[in-house]
């Protein structure tokens, strides 16, 4: 028999001291090493020692399964106090023996019980030794493998337990264009899509991510982070704003177009507290902690209102919001605001109107003061003759929803309209005249003497 110190080559890790073990030495004898091993293996793994012991035993099983043919009649004991494993076969004392796997000859049984007799069942004791290779190296694997599921679903479960929270990591390595970031016990994922577009990482550099989510995979979980998720913004504000750990000052509702605007609406549940100045902060040092881990992304921060109107009011600030009009069946909201804001309500590439809506939830639309006067002096087509329910919505999906839309056309426009004929756009054309009079423009007036 090999014996092997064990003590000295157990820094290699613990799968290969396991696999080193079982070839080298008999594994009923090296008690001591054993239970340093199973306590090694528990340590560097964060795995029970009863799962590890478990384990061991379901190996051991299957290589005396594949050395004799069957376990069934197998049993293994691993003490978890002094190491000592034992490998016994039950066996049929038989005065003939069919099945040796099952049975064993009286002559031998008496050898191991002098009082055995036909019928009786002993228990032989198995040298591991005599077991082979090819038994060791499957008894070897479902040892590495257990292993490996247990830690995994470990893994797992301790992530899971974070989803919602902000971690901490270090690039570990891009993957086409995807960051693989180490998180110590397990490696996340920020895939290309859920990086804020402008921002460039290295290796080795630290990182801060929001969990998004934990799936079991076949290679083990799938940690996914995300740096773009509304709840980023959200859970930094929680870091830097005392008062919204607490709960005084509440975050209702966010919206962002990572690494170029973000809206968040806030409220407070003491009246003393301003919760828009909480998450300020002094000159502005709150808001700017947020705003450099976000590489400069530009933060509004917004007093929410139970309100809708008086809401998207402040939701589409900077811009200053003269009137705002509430379509409750449709969750419609026009605001109106000055000539001179038109743009500022609306934003570059409409992302100031786009990011109130997102934070309000309603859909809004911005027009000017100017064109809401038009609209309320609007006439509606029922004030023409031989306008019916049908030819009005004809009309309304051609885009002409009053008299002062029609005075707008021409006679060629109008006659395309299905339902209009040339002798009908000419009599719609006189009522629109004789209606509109001195409120026409000179197009208008053109547009009708035409038809």
């Amino acid at each position: 028999m090999r014996y092997f110190s064990f003590r000295r080559k157990v820094t290699k890790g613990r799968i290969r001291t396991v696999r080193r073990f079982f070839i080298l030495g008999d594994i009923c004898t090296m008690n001591y090493e054993i239970l340093e091993a199973i306590g090694q293996i528990a340590r560097e793994k964060n795995v029970s020692r009863e799962l590890v012991i478990e384990t061991l035993q379901a190996g051991l099983l299957s290589a005396a399964k594949k050395r004799f043919g069957t376990a069934v009649n197998i049993e293994v004991s691993v003490d978890n106090k002094t190491g000592e494993v034992e490998i016994y076969a039950r066996k049929t004392v038989v005065s003939e023996v069919k099945n040796p796997a099952l049975e064993i000859p009286l002559e031998e049984a008496r050898k191991l019980n002098p009082e055995a007799q036909v019928g009786d069942e002993v228990k032989k004791e198995l040298n591991f030794a005599d077991f082979g290779r090819g038994a060791v190296q499957a008894a070897k694997q479902i040892l590495i493998q257990r292993v490996k599921e247990a830690e995994r679903e470990r893994i797992y479960r301790e992530f899971q337990e974070k989803v919602g929270d902000i971690l901490i990591g270090s690039v570990q390595q891009i993957n086409h264009g995807d960051l693989i970031v180490n998180l110590g016990r397990g490696e996340g994922i920020i895939p290309i899509t859920e990086q804020i577009r402008k921002e460039r990482y290295r290796q080795g550099d630290t990182i801060r991510a929001y969990l998004v989510d934990v799936t079991k995979t076949t290679k083990g979980p799938q940690i996914i982070l995300s740096r773009t998720h509304p709840r980023f913004l959200e859970r930094l504000f929680q870091l830097e704003v005392p008062e919204i750990y607490e709960g005084i000052v509440q975050i209702k509702t966010v919206a962002r177009e990572a690494g170029e605007r973000a809206k968040i609406a806030v409220a407070s549940t003491d009246a003393r507290i301003d919760p828009v100045g909480a998450c300020v902060g002094m000159k502005g040092s709150r808001v700017q902690a947020v705003v450099r881990e976000l590489n400069n992304e530009q933060v509004d921060i917004i007093q929410w209102s139970p309100d809708p109107a008086v809401f998207l009011a402040r939701a589409l600030s900077p811009a200053i919001v003269s009137k705002v009009d509430v379509d409750e069946p449709n969750h419609r909201m026009i605001a109106v605001v000055p000539g001179n804001q038109l743009s500022l309500a609306i934003g570059k590439a409409g992302q100031n109107v786009r990011l109130a809506s997102m934070l309000t939830g309603w859909r809004v639309d911005i027009i000017s003061e100017e064109e809401y006067r038009e609209r309320k002096e609007a006439i509606p087509l029922s004030a023409l003759k031989g306008i019916g329910e049908k030819l009005a919505k004809k009309l309304a999906d051609a885009g002409i929803k009053s008299v002062q839309d029609l005075a707008k056309r021409n006679l060629e426009e109008l006659i395309k309209i299905p339902g209009i004929g040339k002798a009908r756009a000419e009599i719609l054309f006189q009522q629109t005249k004789e209606i509109l009079g001195s409120k026409m423009t000179s197009t208008e007036m053109q547009n009708v003497d035409k038809g």
